[in-house]
């Protein structure tokens, strides 16, 4: 079935070592996804989210637009950041594996994220909503994201690996039928 992005209930967060000391914290700010999730097999769903690289919001506009910069993201030549999926691996009741090709700065190599289903409701509209969560730690030189700063300390200003961890609500989307009846879409 065909769901839709809630992007007021969605995060695409990220975070990753400064200075060896602490944890720089950001996020996402846009995106969209084609997801088809199908609960009676979850194996046959699959998920395609574009995110908007110059979207990219850590609460620090000099550090906002270095991560922009050909530095890191690149973000006027490689406008977007793509997870397209390849297998849904369903691991226990409410948890999963998605395997899938996430391309940054033109660079694609796979990865796995690590599921969470928190069930469905209905809400007070009459819309039905499935949230999920996932993440995963990416090493960011594999995406050409080489960027960094030796400390006088000793180690480097910014921290290999990087975190990412997703919150999202989707959207059953229905059709309209003949005589205003409403169907899933498929």
């Amino acid at each position: 079935m065909s769901w839709k992005i809630d992007l007021a209930h969605s995060h695409i967060q990220f975070s990753v070592r400064h200075m060896m000391i602490s944890t720089v914290r950001g996020e996402f700010e846009e995106f969209q996804g084609d997801i088809d999730f199908n609960q009676e097999n979850p194996e046959r769903s699959s998920a395609y989210v574009k995110i908007d690289a110059s979207s990219i919001n850590t609460r620090e506009d000099s550090r906002d637009n270095h991560l922009r910069s050909p530095d890191f993201l690149n973000a006027e030549e490689y406008p977007y950041i793509i997870f397209e999926s390849k297998q849904v691996e369903q691991v226990g009741e409410e948890s999963g594996r998605i395997t899938g090709d996430l391309t940054i700065r033109g660079v694609t190599n796979e990865v796995v994220l690590d599921v969470r289903f928190h069930g469905l409701a209905k809400s007070p509209w009459g819309t039905t909503s499935a949230g999920f969560s996932a993440s995963t730690t990416l090493q960011r030189k594999d995406w050409g994201l080489n960027w960094n700063q030796a400390l006088e300390t000793g180690g480097v200003l910014v921290g290999d690996k990087m975190k990412i961890d997703i919150e999202v609500e989707l959207i059953e989307q229905v059709e309209e039928v003949e005589h205003g009846e409403t169907v899933a879409a498929d």
